[in-house]
C-alpha cells in the first residue's frame, strides 16, 4: 500500500489514498439506500465502487513510482524491485487472510490486493505508451472475457464462489478460491487488473507538473462522464435495460434501483447487454472506465491542491500514508461494533473512526514514523529487494 519514501513525497497521492480509505469506510458504515425507499443514498452515489477502485488505481501509481516513475528501472534494478513487490504482495495477502477470519460484513480487499500486485509484476517495467495501450485494451477486453468465462467456471467449479472473505482454510478448495479471486468474487482480479494498469500508466507521467495534473483532471472527467452518458444511452434508447430485465437475475432483482448502488452478487449472464451497464461492481468496460476516470480526476485534484502547500490536505494525506494499518483497524472496529446491542448510530460511528484515523495519521507523521503494518511490509520488501540486488553483484 505504500511506496518507497522519496526525497519529496507526493502528498497529493497520499491524500487521494485517504479519500479512498474514508470512502470505503463510508460504504461499510452508512446505508447505501435511503431508508424505506429504493433510492441510492449519497454514500452510494459518491463512493460505491469508486472508493475501492480509487484505492486500486493509487496502488498502480505506487508501483510505478517504486519502479522508477517516468523512467522505469531496467535489468538488475527492476528484478530487485519485483522481488520487493512480491514480498510486499504476499504480506498484504496474508494480512487479508487473517482479517478474513474476523466476523464482519465487509468485503475485505486485501487478499485480492496482494494477488493484483503479483499479477502486475510483468507490467512494472513497461514505459508509458506500452502501459497506456495495455490499460486501454484490458479495460475493453477483460469484461468480455469475464462474461464468456463465468458460465464455464460456474459449470466446472462447485461452488464457483466462496460466498465469504478468503481465509486460510479456503486453500483446501483451490479451484473455488481461484475462481472467486479471479472471476466470480467481489473484486475479480481479471477486471480489476485494469485499475492497476491505469495507475501504472498515470505513475509514468511527470505528476509534479501542473499541465500534467490539469490534463489528468480533464481526461478523468471526460472518461467518467462519457462512460455514464454512453451507458445511459445504451440502456435507454438503445434497448439494453429492457433486454437485461428479461434475463434470470435481471427479472429477479430490483435492477433499476441497483444500478446506482452496485451489482455485486448479481449473475450477469443471458445477454451481452450486461456489458452496457456502468453500475458499481458490475465489472463492465463502462464501469471500469467510469471508475478509472473518477480516480484520475480525484488524484489530479489532490495533486493540484497540494502543489505549493504539501500539507494543504493533511487530514487526508496523513491517514493516507498508513492505510494498511488504518484499514485493518477499521475492519476490527466494525466487527466489534456490529455485535453491540443496540447497534451504534452509523453516522456517529463513522465520524468517530474518521476523526481517530486523522488523529493517528497526524500523530505518526509528527513523530516521523509509519504505521506498524507499513513498517512490516516496507521492511520486508526492502530486505528482499536489497538481498536480490546483493545477489546479483
Amino acid at each position: 500500500m505504500q511506496t518507497k519514501p522519496a526525497a519529496r513525497r507526493l502528498t497529493g497521492i497520499d491524500a487521494a489514498r485517504g479519500v479512498a480509505l474514508f470512502g470505503m469506510m463510508s460504504t461499510h458504515v452508512l446505508p447505501l439506500y435511503v431508508a424505506g425507499t429504493s433510492d441510492a443514498s449519497w454514500t452510494a452515489l459518491l463512493f460505491s465502487g469508486r472508493a475501492s477502485g480509487l484505492f486500486a488505481v493509487v496502488a498502480g501509481i505506487g508501483l510505478a513510482l517504486l519502479t522508477g516513475g517516468r523512467s522505469p528501472h531496467r535489468d538488475a534494478t527492476l528484478s530487485a524491485d519485483r522481488s520487493g513487490i512480491a514480498v510486499r504482495a504476499v504480506i498484504i495477502a496474508l494480512i487479508g487472510l487473517v482479517l478474513g477470519g474476523v466476523e464482519t460484513n465487509i468485503a475485505i480487499i486485501l487478499f485480492h490486493y496482494g494477488v493484483l500486485f503479483l499479477v502486475a509484476l510483468p507490467f512494472v517495467g513497461l514505459r508509458l505508451r506500452s502501459l497506456a495501450a495495455w490499460a486501454a485494451g484490458w479495460l475493453v477486453l477483460a469484461p468480455a472475457a469475464a462474461y464468456l468465462l463465468r458460465p464455464v467456471v460456474a459449470s466446472a467449479v462447485e461452488p464457483a464462489s466462496l460466498g465469504a472473505n478468503p481465509i486460510f482454510e479456503h486453500f483446501l478448495v483451490p479451484q473455488t478460491l481461484a475462481a472467486d479471486v479471479f472471476l466470480t468474487g467481489y473484486y475479480p482480479v481479471l477486471q480489476w487488473l485494469g485499475f492497476i494498469l491505469v495507475g501504472l500508466a498515470i505513475g509514468r507521467l511527470d505528476l509534479r507538473r501542473l499541465p500534467v495534473q490539469l490534463g489528468l483532471l480533464g481526461a478523468g472527467l471526460v472518461a467518467a462522464v462519457g462512460a455514464r452518458l454512453l451507458s445511459a444511452w445504451l440502456l435507454g434508447p438503445g434497448g439494453g435495460l429492457a433486454a437485461i430485465l428479461r434475463t434470470p437475475d435481471g427479472a429477479r432483482y430490483p435492477l433499476e434501483a441497483m444500478l446506482d448502488v452496485g451489482l455485486a452478487g448479481v449473475d450477469q449472464s443471458g445477454s451481452w447487454w450486461w456489458l452496457a451497464v456502468s453500475a458499481p461492481h458490475s465489472g463492465s468496460t463502462l464501469d471500469l472506465v467510469h471508475v478509472s476516470g473518477c480516480a484520475g480526476a480525484v488524484i489530479a485534484l489532490c495533486l493540484v491542491l497540494t502543489r505549493h502547500y504539501p500539507q494543504a490536505l493533511l487530514p487526508l494525506s496523513a491517514p493516507g500514508a498508513m492505510t494498511l494499518t488504518l484499514y485493518s483497524l477499521h475492519v476490527c472496529v466494525m466487527s466489534w461494533a456490529d455485535q453491540l446491542v443496540p447497534l451504534p448510530d452509523p453516522v456517529q460511528l463513522l465520524w468517530l473512526q474518521v476523526i481517530a484515523a486523522v488523529a493517528i495519521g497526524i500523530l505518526f507523521q509528527r513523530f516521523r514514523s509509519r504505521g506498524p503494518l507499513e513498517l512490516l511490509t516496507s521492511g520486508a520488501a526492502n530486505a528482499a529487494r536489497e538481498g536480490r540486488a546483493d545477489a546479483r553483484r
